[in-house]
């Protein structure tokens, strides 16, 4: 008898021994489709461990083009009752599928090896960066729809059900530690991609606001809020953009830099900065 290890589960894995047997069992059912005979003996969250570890099989095997050794399994068609399917774990996939394979041809998980992230940075990274174009919103909404919503662990082959929050936030410090880097290669790439001539065309400012005190935010101030939240201290947000477009630079700056209202010190930023490698 040969033992081939099917998944790794990790260190985190803390199913008591005791119910390893159900949960293989709820796993194998999964696996072959069958009507379960232990899921009412199962609890919330036995079931969702074997949901999630034959969701991660059932993607291993099709990247690794494993067919399905059942005897049914040699016929190419076979007849579904479509009232019986069941849609368990439901994912959305195309933008994220889009997405990853822009980012791919601009060599983005590439260049993060590059400036030294592993698998789980690199992970956190795309995982943070797909969020943001696929279902923008904070850290902790991106971490829940990544653990709940979506397709790009299944992907990319990681399981981001497994991954801590912590580890999310401190990815989005290190993409902002490497940011010139980044947008560097990524206009580099995107120009050479779709041979667009290099010339600034627009330099815009925006701004968005604390709800809390921003205490240690040294560029926090109070302005002029474009959302109405004078209220808050605000920090400004600028953006290069090339003719084509294409984001070529991005800055942060204090909060009361760019109302519209105040003309000259909007002026002032854009001829400051706007030549700026």
């Amino acid at each position: 008898m040969k033992q081939c290890t099917l998944l790794n589960l990790g260190a985190h894995f803390d199913v008591p021994q005791g119910d390893w047997p159900a949960l293989a069992a709820r796993i194998d059912e999964l696996l072959r489709g069958q009507p379960s005979l232990l899921v009412v003996g199962l609890t919330e969250a036995l079931e969702a461990h074997a949901q999630r570890y034959a969701a991660q099989l059932i993607a291993r095997r099709a990247r690794d083009g494993v067919a399905d050794d059942a005897p049914e399994a040699a016929e190419r068609f076979q007849d579904v009752d479509v009232s019986t399917l069941e849609l368990v774990r439901p994912r959305t996939v195309g933008v994220e599928h889009a997405a990853l394979a822009i980012l791919r041809q601009l060599g983005f998980e590439e260049k993060l090896r590059e400036l030294g992230f592993n698998k789980p940075q690199i992970a956190a990274a795309v995982g943070n960066v797909i969020g943001r174009m696929a279902a923008p919103g904070s850290e902790l909404a991106t971490y829940n729809w990544l653990q709940n919503r979506t397709a790009v662990g299944e992907l990319i082959g990681y399981d981001y059900e497994g991954m801590d929050l912590q580890q999310l936030y401190r990815s989005a410090d290190r993409l902002l530690k490497h940011r010139d880097v980044l947008e560097d290669h990524l206009f580099k790439s995107a120009k050479d991609l779709f041979g667009f001539a290099e010339t600034v065309t627009l330099y815009d400012l925006t701004n968005t606001y604390f709800e809390g005190s921003a205490f240690g935010i040294d560029k926090a101030n109070n302005g002029k809020s474009k959302e109405k939240r004078s209220d808050c201290p605000l920090i400004t947000l600028a953006l290069v953009l090339d003719a084509s477009g294409f984001p070529k630079r991005s800055q942060i700056f204090e909060g009361n830099a760019c109302p519209r209202e105040n003309g000259g010190q909007r002026s002032r930023h854009a001829q400051d900065h706007a030549g700026e490698p």
